[in-house]
């Protein structure tokens, strides 16, 4: 077997079957889950249609093999939204690929990019993570060769990171960097300056950057969440040297179970991120891609979502205030709260006393610079209906208060 494979940690969600093996939740109560980031929002009608309307086509897909670069109207489509969202010009043949999800790709991102034989006497090649952080990222360093590094982030700034805390020495041994904007899980937004800051660190130390941001279309702020290549386009880097941003239709048209989504950026990159693929099997159904063609053309469908977590977040926000430590995110749809104590300890015994599950923010991060920066708090995804969400945050100072 691959070694690496040992290396690897229990998937959040398996940290928490474990952690809740031996609770009975309290049968008083309809349980509520607010661990798991899966979209419950309804599925738009209209991706509904074109997905059954392409199985039911005399040239429905089903019986030919999918081009893993997938179809030309579908990489039309993507850089048609990329230039209704960001202003931005891409060859749709060199600079897009659609991708079986973010997850997929941002894991097999890294296989492609970090080189495993450039071991150097001060170890091996590094890939930089954010903290806390998407578990993939690490396990897509593990599994590459590489050992993950976990950057510093501050509370203080919404767990921004410290990008200069981060020593040379380090940089000199990165290869890959991963950056989640706006953020999972406490859905900070990366302004111009970081990205600035960020572009130059890559020019002066060649490492590549995978900009993870599955979160852009769920926001509280007037003004969307600047995208990666946006940025570097304002920064006058207009072939994306070294940059894949990666997205997909999960969370903003509400299709988890489609995995569609796409990378786009440095043509150096997407050229061998497809030859990768070719080999990896990673082609997306002729089907999901109709129905992704659909999903991206249409933006209102997006708008009205979004009005729908604005909505929610604005009614179960001021409910928790007065005895959390918690505040609106810039973007994405979860709370992440800081709590009295044991992260884990609050999980079970609100599950145990109330049927309410969250997320102990301690699964999200891992022990890095002397301390664990989930530590003491949860991480609550807002994704069912408003009324659920509710009835869980009242549980939830029922809770809080019954323990002071």
């Amino acid at each position: 077997m691959n070694p690496n494979l040992s290396k690897l940690q229990a998937y959040p969600f398996e940290r928490l079957r474990q952690l809740f093996a031996q609770v009975t939740p309290n049968p008083a109560y309809t349980p509520i889950s607010l661990g798991i980031g899966e979209p419950r929002h309804a599925t738009p009608q209209l991706i509904k249609d074109a997905y059954c309307q392409a199985i039911l086509s005399s040239d429905g897909g089903l019986a030919n093999y999918p081009a893993t670069a997938g179809d030309l109207g579908l990489r039309t489509s993507i850089g048609r939204w990329l230039n209704r969202r960001y202003g931005l010009e891409l060859d749709v043949g060199s600079q897009i690929l659609p991708i079986n999800g973010s997850r997929e790709a941002l894991f097999a991102f890294a296989q492609t990019v970090v080189d495993p034989s450039k071991t150097s006497t001060a170890g091996a090649p590094l890939v930089v993570c954010p903290n806390p952080f998407y578990q993939i990222y690490e396990g897509a360093a593990l599994l590459s060769g590489a050992e993950p590094y976990f950057v510093a982030s501050d509370p203080k700034r919404n767990f921004a990171q410290d990008w200069d805390s981060v020593p040379p020495e380090v940089w000199a041994r990165t290869q890959l960097l991963y950056v989640c904007s706006p953020g999972n899980p406490a859905g900070a937004v990366m302004p111009l300056s970081e990205w600035e800051k960020l572009f130059t660190l890559s020019d002066r130390y060649g490492f590549v950057i995978a900009s993870d941001e599955c979160y852009s279309e769920i926001y509280f702020r007037d003004e969307p969440p600047l995208g990666g290549l946006q940025a570097a386009a304002q920064l006058g880097r207009s072939d994306f040297r070294n940059l894949l941003a990666l997205t997909s239709l999960s969370k903003r048209s509400n299709v988890p179970g489609m995995r569609s989504g796409f990378c786009a950026g440095d043509a150096t990159l997407v050229k061998q991120f497809l030859l990768y693929r070719t080999y990896h099997g990673s082609a997306m159904s002729l089907v999901v891609q109709k129905a992704s063609i659909a999903a991206w053309d249409d933006e209102q469908h997006v708008v009205d979502n979004r009005a729908l977590y604005r909505a929610k977040f604005a009614q179960v926000t001021p409910v928790l205030t007065p005895v959390l430590d918690v505040a609106l995110p810039d973007a994405g749809f979860y709370l992440w709260a800081k709590v009295q104590g044991s992260d884990t300890e609050f999980a079970r015994e609100l599950l145990a006393l109330y049927n309410v599950t969250v997320l102990p923010g301690s699964f999200l991060a891992r022990q890095a610079h002397g301390h664990n920066p989930g530590a003491g708090r949860i991480r609550m995804a807002l994704v069912a209906q408003t009324s659920e969400c509710l009835e869980a945050a009242q549980r939830i100072v029922q809770f809080i208060q019954s323990r002071t």
